[in-house]
């Protein structure tokens, strides 16, 4: 799974991956700029989940409590 997000996230351009012809084999993953350029909203978006995860939290609860379940994806 880790690698297939890997993948992904190569394909769209946000991290490059090296390959070392070593072994045990050896790769390194770093961000490119587009990467790099996604930083600053990701860390707005951390930011808003610090200050609103109680909510969250209780938005859950309370959905939770009405229908009997933690996964809303699971069919009835």
């Amino acid at each position: 799974m880790l690698t297939q997000s890997l993948r992904g996230l190569e394909r769209d351009g946000l991290i490059s991956r090296k390959v070392y012809p070593v072994v045990p084999p050896k790769v390194e993953y770093s961000l490119t700029p587009l990467g790099q350029d996604l930083m600053g909203p990701l860390s707005q978006l951390c930011i808003w989940v610090e200050h609103h995860i109680g909510e969250v939290e209780t938005a859950r609860a309370n959905h939770d409590a009405r229908y009997g379940e933690a996964d809303p994806g699971r069919a009835k």
